[in-house]
């Protein structure tokens, strides 16, 4: 379908300006509604879990994708604006940043756990720091730059289809008894919607880094050495791009239910995890934000 610049800005617009609000409908509630009822079905079928959780994969992702097609072109600024997550990112991370401010370091762990799967619950300020800018960085590629690189691909029907990925993978994505063979197809076709956009993050955080006082050469530098020193296939190049630009260090120990686990540093420790790498996160995060949006707007031009 045709999709022009005005329709971009104006949904692209609308995440920034209104975010995320608790009255509007959300259609990722919605695709976490149709994985949970699908799920209960494709396990009933008679078929090997790794068969049968394909079939899942596949069947949730197009179900999703059509649906938004058929509400073309009507309510395409509506999926736009509701698909990406600038704002609503940028809104709980500030909420976490607010309670350290406020000196309720009990608050801030609490409103982190609404961000982050692992345990916050004796995090000092420092962890905190990271797990929020960790989860900045991270973000930027899954809320933002992904679900714009599939507009452009592929219209809000692609932009649909990967958050539906994305949904896929965080609900059922897991390496334990339950989902290990019935969750493996949607574990790794997020990993494959997320490979190239995970590098264009990282990229854009190179191009963006001078506007809020980043070094380009250190993002560039901390990327290609430590972006594929994670476990996961994507995560680490946002997250290396954002250390370097910031001169700071990322990653290390975190636990998940009481159990650690000990991910490779991302960066070097130039400078310490302090509010001011906060606001020049917040930063990158808006202006890899705009600069996304108007080469988007340039390709579907």
């Amino acid at each position: 379908m045709r999709l022009t610049p005005l329709q971009i800005i104006a949904g692209a617009g609308l995440d920034i300006v209104v975010g995320d609000p608790q009255w509007l409908p959300h259609p990722i509630r919605g695709f976490g509604w149709f994985v949970n009822r699908s799920e209960a079905m494709w396990r009933g079928a008679r078929l090997p879990l790794r068969v049968s959780g394909a079939l899942f994969a596949l069947s949730v992702v197009g179900a999703c994708s059509v649906l938004v097609r058929l509400t073309l072109p009507r309510f395409t600024v509506y999926w736009i604006f509701s698909l990406l997550a600038c704002r609503s990112l940028d809104v709980e991370s500030n909420a976490v940043i607010a309670a350290l401010d406020r000196g309720d370091i009990v608050e801030a762990r609490r409103r982190l756990s609404f961000i982050v799967g692992r345990d916050t619950d004796h995090l000092d300020e420092q962890e905190i720091l990271r797990a929020v800018i960790e989860t900045i960085a991270e973000n930027l590629s899954d809320g933002i730059v992904a679900p714009l690189f599939y507009l452009a691909v592929a219209g809000p029907a692609g932009m649909a289809a990967y958050k539906a990925v994305n949904t896929l993978d965080s609900m059922v994505g897991y390496r334990n008894d339950r989902y290990r063979e019935f969750g493996w197809a949607s574990a790794r076709l997020d990993d494959v919607a997320n490979f190239i956009p995970a590098r264009l993050s990282a990229l854009l955080v190179w191009l963006c880094a001078p506007l809020v006082g980043g070094s380009i050469g250190r993002a560039i530098g901390a990327t290609l050495r430590d972006g594929g020193s994670q476990p996961s296939p994507n995560a680490g190049f946002p997250e290396a791009a954002v250390a370097g630009a910031l001169g700071v260090q990322l990653g290390g120990l975190n636990f998940y239910g009481g159990v650690p686990s000990r991910k490779a540093t991302l960066g070097d420790a130039l400078r310490p995890l302090n509010r001011d790498a906060f606001r020049q996160v917040r930063g990158l995060l808006y202006a890899c934000t705009f600069v996304a949006v108007a080469i988007v707007c340039r390709v579907r031009k």
